[in-house]
C-alpha cells in the first residue's frame, strides 16, 4: 500500500516527475540529487522510496525537504512487502521489487493521474528496471538514471557480445583468464566483472538481475548518466554519447551531479561531526581519510587488521570510517594507541572531510559517488576496489586520468609507498586540477545545466523520443 500521509504542497498545476531510485545509498544520493535539479516552475519530482528505505531516512526526519529553490519536494514510501526482523540483503530487496513494489507503484501512478495530477514522466534508475512496465502499462514516458559511469553501462551492456563470444558461461560466469577490453576502455581482469560477487550461487543470481536489468532497459528512449563526456580523454566525436536507436536507447552526459544544498547530509547513519574539529588540529595536506563506502562489507578481519598495524607504525594522522560490525579485526586496546594521531568513526560527513585543507589524500573503495566527490575536492586517491563497479572505475583513476595509484595490500610497505606516491606526486596532483577544472569548471557547471534545461525542456514538449542534444 502507498504512505497515507502523501499530501501536496505546492500548486496542482505543477506536473510531477515520479522518481524510482534503486534502494542503496550510492544510488539514493545522487537521484536526489538530480531530483533538485529538476524541480522547476513546471515540474515538481516524488520520490518513491521502499518502506525500509524510507524509514531509514525518515524516520526521525521530516519528509518534506527543501529544495535549493526554496520548494517542497515530497518523498513518499511504497509498501516493500520485507520482513522488518529479516536482514535487508541483495536476494531480500530484489524480492521486494519484483514481488511487491510494482503493484503499489503501479495504484501510486494511477491515483495521481485519476486526481488530476498530471505525471509528466518518470525517472527510473536502470537498476530499479522493474519500475519501466510500470510506468509503460500506465502510459507514462519512462527515462533511465545510470548513477555510475557510462563506462559501466557499456561494460554490462556487452552482456550478449560476452555470451556470443564465449567470453562468459549462460550463467555469467568466466570461460577463461584474463582481461577483456572494449572500444575506448582500459582493459579489466574478467573477474572484475560488476556482477562477480560472493560465491559462485550469488554471481549467478546477479548476473541474472544484471541480465534482466539490460533487458528492460532497451524500452528506455534515453538514459540520463551521471558522468561526463569523453570519460577516456581520447578525441571520439560526441556522436559517441548517442546510441543507435536500433541498438538501444540514447545516452546523455548529465554528471557529474555533485552536493548541490539538496540532501546534504542523508541520515543513512549519524555522521560523527566531531571529524572537522579534529581536522582543524591537523597540519595542511597531512591526513589521510580512509573510507570502503557503505554498499557491502569492505575489506576481512585480516585486512582490517593488517591496515591497522601499519597505520599505527607510521604514526600519520589518519581518520578511517569504520563501523562497529567491521571493527573485530582491530588489535587490542587499539583505539587507546592511535588516540594522538588517528581517528576512527562509524560515520563521517564526507564531503566536509575531504575540502577540509588537513585532509591530503584518500584511501577509497572507488565508488563512482566518493570518486566523484575526491575530484570535487581535489584529493589524490589510494585505490582499494572491492566490489561491482569499483574495480572499472579505479581503471580509470589509476591508468586513464592518472589521479592515483592502486593498493596493492596493506603491509606497511605498501601502506607507506602508496601514501607517499599519491601525497608527494606534484604531477598527480596537477592532473587532478586539471581533470576538477574539466568535469566541475565554471564552462563546465554552465554546460551542464544548459543540458539538463534542454532536458526539462524535452519533458514538456513530450518529445523524449526525438531529442536531439548537442554534445560537442
Amino acid at each position: 500500500m502507498v504512505n497515507d500521509s502523501y499530501q501536496y504542497e505546492t500548486v496542482q498545476q505543477k506536473k510531477i516527475i515520479v522518481m524510482v531510485p534503486y534502494p542503496a545509498q550510492g544510488h539514493v544520493t545522487p537521484m536526489l540529487k538530480l531530483t533538485n535539479t529538476l524541480s522547476t516552475d513546471e515540474y515538481r519530482p516524488l520520490i518513491i522510496l521502499p518502506e525500509f528505505l524510507h524509514r531509514t531516512i525518515f524516520g526521525k526526519a521530516n519528509p518534506r525537504t527543501t529544495t535549493t529553490k526554496g520548494e517542497k519536494i515530497k518523498c513518499v514510501s511504497i509498501s516493500d512487502g520485507l520482513d522488518e526482523t529479516k536482514p535487508r540483503d541483495f536476494s531480500a530487496i530484489e524480492t521486494a521489487m519484483e514481488d511487491h513494489m510494482p503493484r503499489n507503484l503501479d495504484r501510486l501512478i494511477r491515483g495521481l493521474m485519476r486526481d488530476g495530477d498530471g505525471v509528466a514522466c518518470m525517472v527510473v534508475d536502470v537498476l530499479a528496471s522493474w519500475a519501466i512496465n510500470v510506468g509503460k502499462e500506465c502510459g507514462v514516458i519512462v527515462v533511465g538514471f545510470w548513477p555510475a559511469m557510462l563506462a559501466t553501462y557499456e561494460l554490462v551492456s556487452s552482456i550478449p557480445h560476452m555470451l556470443h563470444t564465449g567470453l562468459i558461461s549462460d550463467s555469467g560466469l568466466p570461460k577463461f583468464q584474463g582481461h577483456i577490453s572494449y572500444p575506448y576502455q582500459p582493459p579489466l581482469k574478467i573477474e572484475h566483472l560488476p556482477w562477480l560477487i560472493g560465491s559462485q550461487a550469488t554471481k549467478v543470481a546477479r548476473f541474472k538481475f544484471w541480465a534482466r536489468t539490460m533487458d528492460r532497459s532497451k524500452l528506455l528512449s534515453c538514459i540520463l548518466v551521471n558522468s561526463f563526456p569523453n570519460e577516456s580523454q581520447t578525441k571520439v566525436n560526441s556522436s559517441k554519447w548517442a546510441s543507435n536507436p536500433n541498438h538501444g536507447p540514447t545516452i546523455y552526459p548529465i554528471g557529474p551531479i555533485v552536493r548541490n544544498g539538496f540532501f546534504e547530509n542523508l541520515p543513512f547513519w549519524e555522521e560523527d561531526e566531531s571529524c572537522v574539529n579534529w581536522l582543524d588540529q591537523q597540519k595542511p595536506n597531512s591526513v589521510v581519510y580512509i573510507s570502503f563506502g557503505s554498499w557491502v562489507s569492505p575489506i576481512d578481519e585480516t585486512k582490517v587488521s593488517s591496515l591497522a598495524k601499519s597505520l599505527e607504525e607510521l604514526k600519520r594522522p589518519f581518520i578511517w570510517v569504520l563501523g562497529p560490525g567491521w571493527r573485530d579485526g582491530l588489535p587490542n586496546g587499539y583505539m587507546d594507541r592511535i588516540g594522538k594521531f588517528g581517528k576512527i568513526v562509524a560515520w563521517a560527513p564526507q564531503i566536509d572531510v575531504l575540502q577540509h585543507k588537513g585532509v591530503g589524500c584518500y584511501l577509497t573503495h572507488c565508488g563512482w559517488n566518493s570518486t566523484l566527490e575526491a575530484i570535487q575536492c581535489k584529493k589524490t586517491m589510494l585505490c582499494f576496489p572491492v566490489a561491482g563497479d569499483q574495480f572499472l572505475n579505479c581503471e580509470y583513476i589509476v591508468n586513464v586520468w592518472k589521479i592515483g595509484v592502486r593498493m596493492k595490500g596493506f603491509c606497511i610497505h605498501h601502506v607507506s609507498d602508496g601514501i607517499s606516491r599519491v601525497m608527494d606526486d606534484l604531477f598527480m596532483k596537477k592532473r587532478m586540477e586539471d581533470l576538477n577544472e574539466r568535469i566541475m569548471g565554471e564552462e563546465a557547471i554552465s554546460k551542464r545545466k544548459n543540458d539538463i534545461m534542454l532536458f526539462v525542456n524535452d519533458i514538456k514538449s513530450a518529445q523524449l523520443l526525438s531529442c536531439n542534444y548537442n554534445y560537442k
